[in-house]
């Protein structure tokens, strides 16, 4: 009987692990210079301090300007009276709050419920996080990613315990940028009604303020900046990781826009379908990880570093390979193989979806094909491929996200009753 590793264990395992990826983010390339933060300093700066109109600033030297609804600007408003090493400092503080507390919902109830040390699976959940390549991005842009992951989460936590503010935080994200709307789509899909009008009340009265406080420029934005797709960047441009990134990489020159929206609405019919079923079966975390997979697909523009809104599906992926080894360890017609290099290649094979896809969101290979993904024949299928990695990982975890019955990891707070194979020693 072997038992979990002893404290100095996990002390090494951990200082190795954080040494070993501290080393690889280091030596990879592709920082992208606090960029975003960059646009959003000068942005607010230019509309307090210069007088100028938020939207026509463009960052010195790029063609990049403001593209987030006019309540965005007002909650970074603090930018304004910082200066560019503090206002990196802070972004990149409540970046990490903000993965911390994702990361506490998603692994503190799998912990608990498998019998790990709490604090030891939160450390090792920490490592295999920061070694993504859209979180690496996400820190090193500046990005506001994984802060309006964590306003979405904090509505899973509240209706996990079926608390009235449930929507409040869905709300928010939603009038900082567009993309996370679809989790007020989520709540009525799924008829969470009073959640949905929670929900859809938090993001107008926030956009309402945002028209008071500055009427110009919401005018701006929803007259004319948040249609214009080109000033955020090429639509072809491989890091769009998206279905209309997809149909503009397939024809360059004229995107089919209708297949686009043909293929938006067949994987919005799969979703609602699959959602639907995951709270019947009382799997909240399955449907908010599906909704997150779905924003990806059909935003217009999904930067790699956008696909933060994967990680909750890698999750579930690992949660349900964790469940699927306890049933089997608690069926005696089924022992483990006697010999230990079949029992590797068992755990091998039985890890191999969400293994597979951590270490393609890890490896960021989209970039080998960054230049001319195009060519004739053999080369064309696998640059058309590989360009869009992401988009198909996306699809298949749409697909095939599997979706338990007894309402997946319990929530955090609550003591789950721990399977029998998590109360046996083994």
């Amino acid at each position: 009987m072997t038992g979990p590793p002893r404290p100095y264990a996990r002390m090494f395992l951990l200082l190795g692990l954080a040494g070993a990826i501290a080393v690889a983010i280091a030596l990879l390339p592709g920082h992208r210079g606090w960029f975003d933060i960059g646009v959003y300093h000068g942005a607010v700066n230019h509309w307090v301090h210069d007088g100028g109109r938020l939207y026509d600033y463009v960052r010195p030297g790029t063609g990049y300007g403001f593209t987030y609804p006019p309540f965005a600007a007002l909650c970074m408003l603090p930018l304004a009276v910082l200066d560019w090493h503090p206002a990196i400092a802070v972004n990149a503080a409540v970046t990490g709050a903000a993965a911390a507390f994702v990361l506490w919902l998603l692994v503190d109830p799998i912990a608990r419920r498998e019998g790990w040390h709490r604090g030891f699976g939160f450390a090792f959940a920490v490592c295999l996080f920061a070694m993504l390549g859209p979180v690496r991005d996400t820190v090193s842009f500046g990005q506001v990613n994984l802060v309006l992951l964590a306003l979405v989460y904090a509505d899973l936590w509240l209706l996990e315990r079926g608390h009235r503010l449930a929507g409040v935080g869905s709300g928010v994200a939603a009038a900082v940028k567009l993309t996370p709307a679809i989790f007020i789509g989520y709540l009525v899909v799924t008829r969470r009604w009073r959640a949905a009008g929670t929900a859809a009340a938090t993001a107008a009265v926030a956009t309402l303020l945002a028209w008071l406080v500055a009427p110009e420029a919401t005018r701006t934005y929803f007259g004319r900046a948040v249609w214009d797709t080109g000033r955020v960047g090429s639509l072809e441009y491989v890091s769009n990781q998206s279905l209309l990134g997809l149909a503009a990489r397939w024809n360059p020159e004229h995107p089919n826009r209708l297949a686009w929206l043909v293929l938006v609405a067949v994987v919005l019919v799969v979703w609602a379908h699959r959602t639907r079923q995951a709270v019947r079966r009382g799997d909240e975390r399955a449907g908010f990880a599906l909704t997150g997979i779905v924003a990806c697909l059909v935003s217009p523009v999904t930067w790699v570093h956008h696909l933060v809104w994967l990680v909750p599906a890698l999750v579930v992926l690992a949660d349900s390979t964790l469940a699927r080894r306890a049933e089997r360890a608690e069926c005696p017609e089924d022992p483990r193989p006697p010999w230990r290099w079949l029992r590797l290649r068992l755990w091998l094979w039985q890890w191999r979806a969400p293994a597979a896809a951590y270490l393609l969101l890890c490896g960021s290979v989209v970039w080998l094909w960054s230049g001319d993904h195009g060519g004739v024949g053999f080369s064309a299928v696998v640059g058309f491929l590989g360009s869009n990695s992401y988009v198909l990982l996306s699809l298949a975890m749409l697909l095939f996200l599997p979706l338990t019955t007894s309402g997946g990891t319990a929530p955090a707070g609550r003591e789950p009753e721990r399977p029998r194979s998590a109360r046996t020693p083994r």
